[in-house]
């Protein structure tokens, strides 16, 4: 079931702003996060403690431990660490789903609340709460861009990772432009990582004399993408969609670039939602079990400049 807790969140942010207090009994809330590896989780990383302090400062009685990790093993490990500490609760965004979840089940039998960020697990019966941004939308935003703007057209696809949200971006982009004249020439996993997301667009461009557009699924990737491109001073290429809302590719959409028309929002500053929502149901009692799902906003010329930070780390 989701839910789009609004209220709920509102009710958590006017308490932080008002200095709620805590119950008699201790509120230790652990953070596990991997480490700032690409920019939208050095964005995750920089939301995270910033929230963080807001909190403590705000609910006395409230301690939160965030603890970033380079892996899944090392995040698995993180837990165990946590756990000894005596977690009421645990905001976790996984590395790896598939890898988190056995850890996550531990964890959970130890009668903590376990809010889950971004990275969906196989088996949703673990978390209490899932904080999100819109996966499947993300996808549709672009796809539907791409078969409004571009008529008949060859396009490339650059995937993030082989887990559950890199599917819901691909099939509500696929869903998107079905029944079109967009031909989808090839479709490889980038890894979320402007490195290899520039190796997989070297590949393309070789392969492929004409490339109209490429849809990637993130705002790193498309940095590697665009800096392919320029190497290979290609110009048939008229549009790079990525998405997350990162600071050079919203200056770039509200300066008219030509190569990026268009970005679709995917904030890192969810985990601080997801601090947020948590810390509000421990303390205040407010019912925040279920779904959160933030928009997946269009980000065009008209609008950018209202999403554009310029002294955010992402």
């Amino acid at each position: 079931m989701k839910r789009r807790n609004f209220g709920y969140a509102a009710a958590a942010m006017v308490a932080i702003a008002t200095g709620a207090k805590a119950e008699d009994k201790p509120v230790v809330i652990g953070v596990s996060i991997p480490a700032a590896d690409h920019g939208w989780t050095g964005g995750v990383v920089y939301h995270a403690q910033r929230i963080a302090k807001a909190i403590e400062a705000n609910y006395k009685g409230v301690k939160v431990i965030v603890k970033t990790s380079p892996d899944g093993a090392a995040q698995a490990s993180a837990l165990e660490d946590l756990t000894t500490q005596g977690i009421t609760a645990l905001v976790v965004l996984p590395h790896n789903s598939d890898e988190l979840t056995n850890p996550l089940k531990k964890v959970k039998a130890k009668g903590v609340f376990i809010t889950v960020v971004d990275r969906a697990l196989s088996d949703p019966t673990i978390n209490d709460l899932y904080v999100a941004g819109n996966n499947p939308a993300l996808g549709k935003v672009a796809g539907d861009y791409m078969k409004a703007n571009l008529g008949k057209a060859d396009i490339v696809i650059i995937r993030g990772l082989p887990i559950v949200i890199d599917e819901q971006r691909q099939k509500g982009f696929a869903d998107a432009i079905k029944g079109s004249d967009i031909k989808v020439l090839d479709s490889q996993f980038g890894n979320w990582s402007r490195d290899d997301a520039f190796k997989v667009m070297q590949d393309y461009l070789t392969k492929y004399p004409k490339i109209d557009a490429v849809w990637c699924q993130d705002d790193d990737m498309a940095v590697g993408v665009l800096e392919a491109i320029k190497q290979a001073k290609r110009t048939d290429i008229k549009m790079v969609i990525g998405g997350a809302g990162m600071k050079e590719m919203i200056k770039k959409v509200a300066d008219g670039d030509k190569l990026m028309p268009i970005n679709v929002l995917y904030p890192p500053a969810m985990i601080g939602t997801a601090l947020e929502l948590t810390a509000a149901g421990l303390v205040n009692k407010i019912p925040v079990r279920g779904s959160y799902i933030l928009d997946a906003t269009l980000v065009t010329k008209d609008n950018a400049a209202e999403f554009y930070f310029p002294d955010s780390s992402f």
